[in-house]
């Protein structure tokens, strides 16, 4: 109850300007955190053992770039956030209205890095045409989405959602189960998320979050029957330790149902 009110105050742009403009979405070297995550996501989707039909990006916020790699692998993208807010701003840049934030700097370094030398525009028209819904969640329910989903999605991808609106570890590894709860047997799972942090800010928001070691990652995965297939990690650097959270590091995870 206490994370639903405190989310009542969550500033999308306010999260946007945190987090995606420099100088944490710096694309000068592959040093910087942004350009690391594009490139784990880029290098896991280039191996071509993910793809299918369905993939549902859990707790999405307002952000896409989670998913530039993925929209070349699966017909249909499902985003997911709790809040209207965010599904608001998904919708809005999904129908390209004007003023929405600006992602083109995040699609051509992912064009960069996967050197397909395809045009930027090319991707994100790929991207807005396979975005298809946009639904709300509930990552603390036994059915996320309300009601099983069928057929289950042939993969997951959260960033930076289930440590972000979990209470404690036990909550976040339930959180893990009821969203697994919508994949195949066989599927995959694709997690970024926060290491060592404590809590983040959104405008007025100060959120709450679960400080995750490595080995808790690990823990969870275990626990609701998934098998870790990678798991790697990012140090923040102290000139990305700008005040707007206490972020230590980054994690990303490959697991398997």
């Amino acid at each position: 109850a206490a994370l639903r009110e405190g989310y009542e105050c969550f500033d999308p742009q306010a999260y946007l300007q945190n987090n995606y403009l420099p100088p944490r979405a710096d694309f000068s070297s592959e040093e910087f955190v942004v350009p690391w995550k594009l490139r784990c996501l880029a290098e896991t989707f280039a191996s071509g053992e993910i793809h299918g039909r369905t993939l549902i990006d859990v707790g999405s916020g307002p952000t896409i770039y989670q998913l530039l790699s993925a929209c070349d692998h699966f017909e249909e993208i499902v985003a997911t956030d709790y809040l209207a807010v965010n599904r608001e701003e998904l919708g809005r840049w999904a129908r390209g209205e004007p003023g929405t934030f600006d992602w083109s700097p995040f699609i051509r370094h992912v064009c960069k890095i996967e050197g397909r030398g395809e045009p930027w525009q090319e991707k994100q028209r790929r991207l807005r045409a396979r975005l298809r819904q946009i639904l709300p969640i509930d990552v603390h329910r036994p059915h996320p989405l309300g009601a099983p989903l069928c057929p289950p999605a042939d993969a997951l991808l959260s960033a930076f959602c289930l440590e972000a609106v979990s209470p404690d570890l036990d909550a976040f590894t339930r959180a893990l189960a009821h969203v697994g709860s919508l994949l195949r047997p066989g599927g995959h799972v694709l997690l970024l998320g926060a290491l060592g942090e404590s809590f983040y800010l959104a405008g007025a928001a100060r959120l709450p979050v679960v400080p995750l070691a490595e080995a808790d990652v690990r823990e969870a995965v275990a626990k609701v029957g998934f098998t870790l297939r990678r798991l790697c990690s990012y140090a923040m650097p102290p000139a990305l330790r700008t005040g707007v959270d206490d972020v230590q590091g980054v994690f990303f995870a490959h697991a398997q149902k």
